[in-house]
């Protein structure tokens, strides 16, 4: 069942500002359980696990940025 457009747009704002800040809160505990690697090995981890985050969710960032295609269209400009 696909997402309406108000629905992925609902979906990112709570991923955004619930499920990110807890993800970078487990992604720092984890990494800070091992010892402190060289910073450019720590530097890599960090961007592995910041691309990593987003791929389940890709599908509902996908066209959150253009207008909704559902919307009725005006036929005079504002």
């Amino acid at each position: 069942m696909a997402l309406s457009y108000k629905a992925r747009r609902r979906w990112s704002l709570v991923i955004l500002l619930v499920g990110l800040p807890l993800y970078i809160i487990v992604a720092v505990n984890v990494v800070g359980l091992i010892d402190r690697p060289s910073i450019l090995v720590e530097l890599f981890v960090y961007v592995a696990l910041g691309f990593l985050w987003m791929m389940p969710f890709k599908f509902v960032f996908r066209g959150i940025g253009q207008p909704d295609p559902d919307a009725p269209k005006d036929e005079e400009p504002h």
